[in-house]
């Protein structure tokens, strides 16, 4: 069974070489990426959200990688696809909350850019990967 999970799961990787790990696979990298930014861009808000909005977008922004890992650990197709699902809907989470630090003009527009852009990259690559294991797994 882990044999086949890790053979769907090297076919999809978007990347050179063996998969040993879930550290190896490009989306949890990425994902790793965003919580340093938003870690970064929330060390900036006003401390009286330290419990509130601060608080909510980090442990979104810890889920993505977060999840991705647990799927990985599995090691079985259709559940690590269930977590890479939660894993995208805790990206929507953090493109919500960004969304809301700048209607709230906590941070200005430029300094969530690069959140936004690995957002961006990150939900990319995790929609295509999972919609890849979905194809293989139903084949």
């Amino acid at each position: 069974m882990k044999d086949e999970f890790l053979d769907i799961v090297e076919e999809t990787n978007i990347s050179y070489g063996k998969i040993n790990s879930y550290k190896d696979l490009l989306v949890w990298q990425k994902g790793m990426e965003l919580v340093k930014h938003i870690y970064s861009i929330t060390s900036l808000m006003p401390e009286d959200e330290k419990f509130g909005l601060t608080s909510q977008i980090r442990r979104s922004a810890v889920s993505v990688p977060s999840n991705i890992a647990e799927g990985w650990g599995v090691a079985v197709t259709g559940r690590y696809i269930h977590h890479l699902k939660i894993s995208f809907g805790s990206l929507c989470e953090v493109e919500t909350q960004l969304t809301l630090i700048e209607n709230l003009n906590y941070l200005p527009k430029e300094s969530l850019s690069e959140s936004k852009s690995s957002l961006q990259e990150t939900s990319k690559m995790l929609r295509s990967l999972i919609a890849s294991l979905e194809r293989k797994r139903n084949y």
